[in-house]
């Protein structure tokens, strides 16, 4: 019996008809560990259980389907019934048709037969009137009892005229021709005397006269326009008739002549009959000649062109309708660049991601099978054109008689200010932390440590702020075992579980080291039960993760847990080929300004070489000198050591794969394609203002735009700038980064934010003297940080500065009216009491009757006694009027109040 498959998690929730969540609390209920992501997989014993409690579940919903298929059966058949309906009452249109046609074609089959059968009958009939006639001519030949004599024969046929035979014992006699054929016979029984010893009978063969045939048609040509439009017509030619002279033999020349010549080359009118193929293809060519008629060549293949255009146009619009499914990505993207390639809301793409179980934000990037998932459901295809370009660099495989052990990769995680510098600098015995500004690390720092008898491992650190979230992603693609760092004093924080998930999802193995043992009153257990809550369970626990209690700070228990890294590394059976071109992953890069361009980083396979051409993303260049960690020369760097290297033409995305090329064009080549297709997906993914986004703009009433330029020394810290502050956008005030790089702020860096009004960043960068200046000119502020928390807590603080303070009003006091005075020419005053706060003369007032507001407006005065007064306070009488209102009366209250201004906060 062959073994079950695994089974994805996602598959199992729609056989069993349930969310991904109430499967894995099931499982949980029943000692199973399982992620949460659906793309995880179930062992056949969880599977089973699964089957075993939701067999109802199941049913129900085979039923649904069931009946959902029936109805959908019933409804194609119904559909099949109304189209074979149609179909019938088609066949029986055309059946009629056919009928018509082929009884026209009888009627006209019977015509033709009868014309046949008069023709025939003509045919006889003129047959029996000449044998007739030869019968009686013969019959009156018999009837003389001498032997005729011939003396000449007569042609019957007068269109070919014969010279008649003279005998040679008779004078030659001249005749006229007679003018018909009984004449002749007459003529001849006159002549001829009968003899008794010469009796001839002569026989006239009768000829039957056939119609006119037909050999062709002749084409008249229709006359032709002239140039002054009138129609041109040929004269017709006058024929003259020669007076008829006559010749020897009793032929004539002349019009008689002429005549037989007229009459003989007429043609005899017929009527033809045609089928209806006939006269289908007779209108056919007719129409095509119309069509043609009257045009040149060059009107032919300027109509031919403009159709051969007119095809290619239509060709190119279908190929653009295509094209516009097809989303063609050069790497991974965020969310909104997705969302603006497909013209679709955030919202929608974030939602399509929750229910493939992951939350995510506006500019977190996604990868590129949950790129392909979401595509799929709204319709569009992905084509990765990156890979093209990848498949072109050719890969050496390795020989296994090659292999040789490499160093493990071990990548250090966990939450800020856990202490995972610490840890390292206690490995190495060094204090890196003492340079990181604010005490927490923004970089990844990479570092090999030898560990003693022959033993080496390289660390990784990645920082645990969470605007480094594409830092630890990229830590966790390249490590081969995971530390995650906890302090025994906190509990397990989000930036821990983020980097437990990258973790998982690398599918590498991970150490927990509890750190900070060495305070007092510390609970461990505290933390590892919160692990047990994400399904982690460590050793202690009868779990399968390893784990170890430490205190970077004091050095206790580093050595125990370095031994459990060894043996997780050595459980792999890491190997690498050194003799091979030199494949790795970029780590970090900056921007020295003595020396150009540094790139950080990590060979995973081959030794790297001083002289080596490498390509990295859109990079290239000839390596000019490699550093390791201390800064220090070497010439080459075996597989699974960091190092550092001068001689690229640009700064390479920190993550991205090099290679070793053999040629410098080569590598230049692939560079530049790759630029050019990151530059087609940026115009892509540009999301230009349309009419709605203005709408929307509109009914906010208010909307801002605050554009930033980013110069940081790494790229890291760049990328995880830039995301942290575009997470701040709001519907009012949207972040807008117009430019983001490496190195110094420079004077193109200060144009450009003077002509777009934006603001410069510098994060552990300063500004060149003349950028300085320029700025100081320009009035372009520049913000120089060394700490992540400054930089978003001021950018917030410029936001919310860039909010119109909302307008609140404040009850000041409320004043009761409890008697009324009419004065001439100043109006009504009013005697008041006031019961609550105090009142202001320069404060605004509502006069309330009875509930209702009758009156908004200000004071016109405010007296005690005599004296006019700025402010009564409570339980004090008071006298005053109002601007342009006398309608007081006894027992209205008078509220006094005043606007205040109150900042809005980006919450809001």
């Amino acid at each position: 019996m062959s073994k079950q498959k695994p089974v994805r998690l996602s598959k199992a929730a729609r056989e069993i008809n349930l969310a991904i969540s109430s499967v894995v609390e099931f499982l949980e209920g029943k000692g199973h560990a399982v992620d949460a992501n659906p793309n995880s997989k179930l062992t056949p014993e969880m599977y089973s259980l699964l089957i075993v409690e939701f067999q109802g579940d199941i049913t129900a919903k085979k039923s649904s389907r069931k009946k959902k298929e029936r109805v959908e059966v019933k409804e194609t058949i119904a559909l099949e019934t109304i189209q074979a309906k149609e179909e019938a009452k088609k066949l029986a249109e055309e059946k009629r048709k056919a009928e018509e046609e082929s009884q026209k074609l009888a009627e006209v089959k019977r015509k033709e037969e009868e014309e046949q059968k008069i023709k025939e009958k003509e045919a006889i009939e003129a047959k029996e009137l000449k044998e007739a006639k030869e019968e009686t001519v013969e019959k009156e030949i018999k009837k003389t009892p001498s032997k005729l004599k011939v003396l000449d024969k007569i042609d019957l046929n007068p269109k070919k005229p014969k010279k008649k035979e003279v005998v040679a014992d008779k004078p030659q006699e001249k005749e006229v021709k007679p003018e018909s054929k009984k004449e002749e016979v007459q003529e001849v029984k006159e002549k001829v005397k009968p003899k008794k010893d010469e009796i001839e009978t002569v026989r006239i063969k009768p000829q039957i006269l056939a119609g006119p045939k037909i050999m062709g048609k002749i084409d008249i040509p229709k006359p032709v326009a002239s140039s002054s439009g009138a129609m041109k017509t040929k004269r017709k030619r006058k024929r003259i008739n020669k007076p008829e002279t006559s010749k020897p033999g009793g032929r004539t020349t002349g019009g008689a002549s002429n005549d037989r010549k007229g009459a003989r080359n007429k043609k005899k009118k017929r009527t033809v009959e045609y089928t209806p193929q006939q006269i289908q293809k007779e209108i056919k060519e007719t129409l095509a000649k119309l069509k043609n008629k009257g045009k040149s060549k060059g009107v032919k293949l300027r109509r031919q062109k403009r159709e051969e255009v007119a095809k290619r146009a239509a060709n190119e619009d279908t190929m653009l309708e295509m094209e516009k499914s097809i989303l063609k990505l050069t790497e991974f993207v965020t969310v909104s660049e997705l969302a603006s390639m497909m013209d679709l809301s955030v919202t929608d793409i974030i939602s399509a991601c929750m229910s493939l179980g992951m939350l995510v934000s506006i500019n977190q990037r996604i990868d590129a099978e949950t790129i392909t998932v979401i595509a799929e459901e709204f319709g569009y295809i992905v084509e990765f054109v990156s890979a093209d370009i990848q498949d072109a660099i050719e890969e050496e495989e390795d020989d296994p008689a090659d292999l040789e052990p490499r160093p493990a990769i071990v990548t250090v995680m966990g939450h800020v200010d856990h202490g995972k510098t610490s840890l390292l600098d206690f490995i190495r015995k060094e204090n890196v932390i003492s340079g990181e500004a604010g005490g927490i690390t923004q970089h990844i720092g990479a570092y090999s440590v030898d560990l003693g008898e022959g033993k080496r491992m390289t660390f990784l650190d990645t920082p645990g702020h969470e605007s480094f979230t594409a830092m630890r992603a990229r830590g966790a693609q390249v490590t081969d075992v995971v530390i995650i760092v906890i302090a025994a004093d906190d509990s397990v924080m989000p930036q821990t579980k983020e980097a437990i998930n990258h973790a998982q999802a690398a599918g590498v193995p991970i150490v927990f080291a509890f750190n900070k043992m060495d305070k007092p009153g510390v609970n461990v257990d505290k933390v590892k039960e919160e692990l047990s809550q994400m399904n982690i369970l460590v050793e202690d626990w009868g779990g399968k993760y390893q784990s170890q209690e430490i205190s970077a700070k004091m050095g206790t228990n580093i050595d125990e847990l370095l031994e459990k890294v060894l043996l997780e590394a050595e459980m792999l059976n890491l190997q690498a080929n050194p003799n091979k071109r030199a494949v790795g992953t970029v780590i970090e890069s900056t921007l020295d300004k003595g020396r150009g361009y540094v790139t950080t980083l990590l060979v995973n396979g081959g030794t790297l070489k001083k002289g080596d051409v490498l390509l990295s993303g859109q990079t290239s260049g000839k390596i000019k000198a490699i550093f390791n960690e201390k800064g220090q020369k070497i010439n080459n760097v075996k597989p699974g050591f960091p190092a550092s290297i001068l001689g690229l033409d640009g700064a390479t995305d920190a993550g991205d794969q090099f290679h070793v090329l053999e040629s410098e064009k080569e590598a230049r080549s692939i560079a530049s394609k790759r630029s050019q297709l990151q530059r087609e997906q940026s115009l892509r993914s540009a999301r230009h203002i349309t009419l709605d986004e203005l709408g929307r703009r509109i009914a906010l009433g208010e909307f801002n735009e605050l554009n930033i330029i980013i110069k940081a020394d790494v790229t890291g810290s760049m990328e995880a700038l830039s995301d942290s502050l575009q997470k701040l956008s709001t519907p009012k005030v949207a972040v807008k980064v117009l430019l983001k790089g490496i190195g110094q702020i420079s004077d193109s860096d200060v144009n450009l934010a003077s002509a777009s009004d934006a603001i410069i960043i510098g994060f552990q960068v300063r500004p060149s003297s003349t950028a300085r200046k320029l700025a100081e000119k320009e009035e372009v502020q520049i913000k120089l940080y060394s700490i992540i928390y400054d930089v978003i807590d001021d950018v917030k603080d410029a936001m919310e500065g860039m909010l119109s303070a909302k307008i609140e009003e404040k009850i000041v006091g409320m004043i009761e009216v409890r008697e009324v005075f009419k004065i001439t020419r100043i109006g009504t005053i009013a005697g008041c009491f006031v019961t609550e706060g105090k009142i202001l003369r320069n404060n605004s007032i509502r006069l309330i009757r009875d509930g209702v507001v009758k009156y908004t407006g200000k004071l016109g005065s405010l007296k005690r006694f005599k004296d006019d007064v700025k402010e009564v306070t409570k339980d004090y009488e008071c006298g005053l009027n109002i601007n342009n209102f006398n309608d007081i009366q006894v027992g209205d209250q008078i509220e006094s109040y005043e606007e205040i201004e109150v900042r809005q906060t980006l919450g809001k």
